[in-house]
């Protein structure tokens, strides 16, 4: 009989056919009675695969082995639950580093440029009443990482193609790395063009990005954030972004997406960007062959491609 797995939200295509081509497939994301399928599924499933998993539903699905999250970030998951209950965790990392570190270079570009906003300043036919104003280039710069993982050393290395100084703040110096560590991200942020946030989402890092780090970077500073709106202080961003006293803002994550705070949509300073970080088709359909891979492992009693727990 074929192995009983739930999956708990929707994955692309390619990896939700090859999740049905090997296993019993149990879709909570589209079961009008959620309750009704765990009570007459639940004894069965032995995996999950996707995110969002709670004590409560592990305890719903007493011969759960596996969780297999669809992202490199696995912060829906409760993984001391998990362990607590002997579940193995996955992720997919690796597959979605050059996707992540394009966007952030991107979003780097379009602020200090302005791109968005010089779009529309074509589109409302105010060019031929005045050149554009004159921005901030990259090249020269000095660019902070906050997290100099797999993702951070991507975009490091794309920085420096673009004549950026590197830095980084984490909590261990890499003594591999030629980049300058700072072990204070205040004193970091005083002293760097560019903050680029890249850091997992964790009870260290909530709001890590504090109202005197922003203030640190100060009126010429822009800050980009990759990771998770949990890192940063949202509400003191905002504030120093109305008031000038933080340069700019690139976006792609928020602290409670999909709602963005108003204030931001109406300000020139601010590039805004829908969580799309991994969201090209190459990079997703990498990530599912992975969430697949993972639970092909574990079920053959081979080593998982990409352990967490």
């Amino acid at each position: 009989m074929a192995i009983e797995i739930l999956q708990t939200h929707k994955l692309l295509d390619s990896c939700e056919t090859a999740l049905a081509a090997r296993y019993t497939v149990h879709k909570l994301h589209e079961a009008t009675d959620r309750d009704g399928l765990l009570a007459s599924a639940g004894q069965r499933v032995r995996a999950i695969a996707g995110g969002n998993v709670g004590p409560a539903l592990m305890d719903q699905l007493p011969r759960l082995e596996i969780i297999a999250n669809f992202g490199v970030g696995y912060d829906s998951i409760d993984t001391a639950a998990a362990k607590a209950r002997n579940v193995r965790v996955t992720n997919t990392p690796n597959v979605l580093n050059n996707a992540v570190a394009e966007l952030a270079v991107g979003l780097m570009i379009a602020l200090g440029r302005r791109i968005p906003q010089a779009d529309q300043f074509v589109r409302q036919g105010r060019w031929p009443h005045g050149a554009y104003p004159f921005q901030s280039e990259l090249n020269g710069k000095t660019l902070g990482i906050l997290g100099l993982g797999r993702i951070g050393k991507e975009i490091a290395t794309r920085a420096q193609a673009m004549k950026m100084r590197v830095v980084y703040h984490g909590r261990h110096q890499q003594p591999d790395e030629p980049y300058l560590y700072y072990d204070n991200l205040i004193a970091m942020a005083r002293d760097i063009d560019w903050l680029m946030v890249i850091a997992p989402a964790a009870k260290g890092t909530d709001k890590i990005v504090s109202r005197a780090v922003l203030e640190a970077l100060g009126p010429e500073g822009f800050l980009v954030n990759m990771a998770r709106g949990s890192l940063v202080d949202e509400a003191a961003l905002v504030e120093l972004l109305q008031s000038r006293a933080l340069g700019g803002a690139a976006l792609d994550v928020f602290e409670k997406e999909p709602q963005v705070p108003a204030a931001l949509l109406s300000l020139d300073n601010v590039v805004l960007s829908p969580h799309q970080g991994s969201a090209t088709l190459q990079t997703r359909n990498k990530m599912g062959a992975l969430v697949v891979a993972n639970l092909d492992a574990h079920f053959a009693g081979e080593p998982l491609p990409s352990a967490v727990v």
